[in-house]
C-alpha cells in the first residue's frame, strides 16, 4: 500500500484514525493505543506480501530482546557485548541475504565463468527483496546500540518497541527514526486541533510534490533515459528532470510520512533540508536525507574513529562510509559508483576542494556547480548499469544523439505540459520556504489553497498512468 493510492486515502487511513481517536477519545491506555497502531501498521506493510511481516517481526523481536539483555541490572560487559553482536548479526544478516544475495552470487558466477569453470556454476535461487527492510533495519538496530552506548532508554515492553519499528507513516520509505527521539511520544503523546491541522497540511503539501511534480518530471525523465540516442541538451533536460523526479519523490513521502505522524501525536525528524539549494558536496549531505547521513555519521563514520585518528585515516572513514551508503541503495555497481563518486567529493572538499573553488566564488555559482555535480552524480545513479551511465554522460557532452528518434523525442519531452511542470519544480526547489516552515500559521486562505490543490491532486492521481515510487527499492 502507497500513500498515493485511492486504497490508503479512502480506506486505510480514515478508518485508521477513526480508531485511533476512538481509543485515545475513550482514555485507553497508551500501551493498548499502541498496539492498534502496531496492527494497523502490520495490515499497512502486510498489504504488500503478507510474510514479508514475519521477516520484520523477528527483527524486532531479536532487537528487544538484545535490547533487554543489555540494558539488565548487573548485566557483565561480555554479556552486553554478546547481545549487541547478535543484533548486528541478526539485522545485517536478514538485510543482507535479501538484498545482496543475488548480487553477490552472480558476482561469484561471473568471476568462476573467467576461470573457464562454464556459465551458471551455481543455481541462483531468485530472492524477493522485503519493502523497506533497509529502513526498519537500521531502525531496529540503531535502539540496540543507543541502549548499548546509554543513549537510549530500553524499552518498558514489547508492544511499545513493535510500534516503534513498525510505524506505517515511516515504515516503508523513513525518515528513519531512533527510538532515543520517540521514547516519551509513545510513552505519552499530545493530541489537538492545532497539531492535527498542521499534519493534514503537511501530508497534502507532500501528496501534492508527489502526484503533480515527481510524476510530471518523472514521466520526462523516463522517457529520455529510455530513449536510445538523445542529443545533448535532451540529455541534460532529462538528466535535470529526474534532478527534480527523485527528490520530490522522496522528499514527498517523507512530508506525508511526517504529517501522519503529527496527526497521531508523533514527531519525527525533517529528512530534507532544500537540499539543491546546497552550494559544496559536504553542505547537500548535510541537507539530504538526513536521517540516514546522520546515520551513518553516527553508527559507522564515527564508530570507525571519525577524524579522530589523523587525516588518512578520515579519508579512508569518509570513503568507506559513503561506498557502504551507496551499497545501502542497493546491490548494483552503479549504486556503489555513486556512493564512491560522492565519497571523493567530500574527500576531495576536505583537503582542498573548498578551499580552491567553492570559497572563490560567489552564491549563485557555487549553487550552479553543485547541483551540475549532483545531476552528474544521478544519472549513475539512475542509469541501469555502468555502461549506460558512461553512454548517458557522452550524450550530455555532446558526444551522442541520433536524428530522427531525437527529434520525435523532444517534440515529447518540450511539449507545452512539460515545461510547465518543469518550470513549477524548479521554482519549488530553489526558493527559499519549505513546507514544514508554511504550515505553522494556516489562515482561512492558506486552508482554502490546500483544499483545492488537494482535489486537484486526487483527480491527476486517477487520471495518471505513471505512478511510480523510487524508494521502494530501498
Amino acid at each position: 500500500m502507497v500513500f498515493s493510492s485511492h486504497v490508503f486515502l479512502f480506506y486505510f487511513l480514515p478508518l485508521t484514525l477513526l480508531g485511533y481517536y476512538i481509543m485515545v477519545g475513550l482514555r485507553f491506555n497508551v500501551s493498548w493505543v499502541n498496539l492498534f497502531v502496531t496492527i494497523a501498521s502490520y495490515a499497512f506493510y502486510g498489504w504488500f506480501q503478507p510474510y514479508f511481516i514475519i521477516l520484520m517481526w523477528i527483527t524486532t523481536f531479536t532487537n528487544f530482546i538484545c535490547g533487554k539483555i543489555i540494558s539488565a541490572p548487573g548485566a557483565t560487559d561480555k554479556k552486553r557485548n554478546i547481545a549487541l553482536v547478535i543484533s548486528i548479526i541478526v539485522s545485517l544478516g536478514f538485510l543482507g541475504f535479501f538484498k545482496y544475495y543475488m548480487f553477490v552470487m552472480g558476482g561469484i558466477n561471473r568471476l568462476i565463468e573467467l576461470c573457464g569453470a562454464g556459465t551458471d556454476f551455481f543455481n541462483i535461487m531468485k530472492v524477493t527483496l522485503p519493502i523497506g527492510i533497509s529502513f526498519y533495519t537500521f531502525q531496529a538496530m540503531s535502539y540496540t546500540i543507543d541502549v548499548w552506548r546509554g543513549d537510549a532508554p530500553p524499552v518498558k515492553d514489547m508492544k511499545t518497541f513493535s510500534c516503534f519499528v513498525a510505524l506505517f507513516p515511516q515504515l516503508i520509505a523513513g525518515p528513519i527514526i531512533r527510538y532515543n527521539t520517540v521514547a516519551e511520544q509513545l510513552a505519552k503523546r499530545e493530541h489537538s486541533f492545532s497539531k492535527f491541522g498542521s499534519g493534514a497540511s503537511i501530508f497534502i503539501l507532500g501528496f501534492v510534490k508527489k502526484i503533480i511534480l515527481a510524476n510530471g518530471a518523472g514521466a520526462v525523465a523516463n522517457a529520455v533515459f529510455h530513449s536510445d540516442n538523445p542529443d545533448m541538451l535532451t540529455a541534460w533536460w532529462g538528466a535535470l528532470a529526474y534532478h527534480f523526479q527523485i527528490y520530490f519523490d522522496f522528499c514527498a513521502y517523507s512530508d506525508m510520512a511526517v504529517g501522519l505522524g503529527r496527526m497521531m501525536g508523533f514527531e519525527f525528524i525533517k529528512n530534507f533540508n532544500g537540499p539543491y539549494r546546497s552550494v559544496s558536496i559536504s553542505d547537500f549531505w548535510n541537507r539530504w536525507h538526513i536521517s540516514l547521513s546522520t546515520w551513518i555519521r553516527d553508527y559507522l563514520y564515527i564508530g570507525l574513529g571519525g577524524n579522530r585518528r589523523g587525516i588518512y585515516r578520515t579519508y579512508f572513514n569518509l570513503g568507506i562510509s559513503m561506498f557502504l551508503c551507496g551499497l545501502w541503495h542497493g546491490a548494483q555497481m552503479t549504486f556503489i559508483v555513486w556512493g564512491i563518486f560522492h565519497g571523493s567529493l567530500l574527500i576531495w572538499e576536505r583537503t582542498m576542494g573548498r578551499k580552491a573553488i567553492y570559497d572563490r566564488l560567489p552564491l549563485l555559482p557555487k549553487l550552479i556547480l553543485t547541483n551540475i555535480i549532483v545531476i552528474l552524480g544521478w544519472v549513475v545513479f539512475r542509469a541501469p548499469s555502468i555502461d549506460q551511465a558512461f553512454w548517458y554522460w557522452k550524450a550530455m557532452f555532446g558526444f551522442g544523439g541520433g536524428i530522427v528518434t531525437a527529434d520525435i523525442l523532444r517534440s515529447e519531452i518540450f511539449s507545452a505540459k512539460y515545461l510547465v511542470e518543469m518550470l513549477v519544480c524548479a521554482i519549488f526547489i530553489w526558493q527559499p520556504f519549505q513546507a514544514h516552515e508554511w504550515v505553522k500559521k494556516l489562515t482561512p486562505m492558506k486552508i482554502t489553497l490546500l483544499f483545492l490543490v488537494f482535489i486537484y491532486s486526487i483527480i491527476s492521481m486517477f487520471t495518471q498512468t505513471f505512478n511510480p515510487f523510487l524508494y521502494f527499492q530501498f
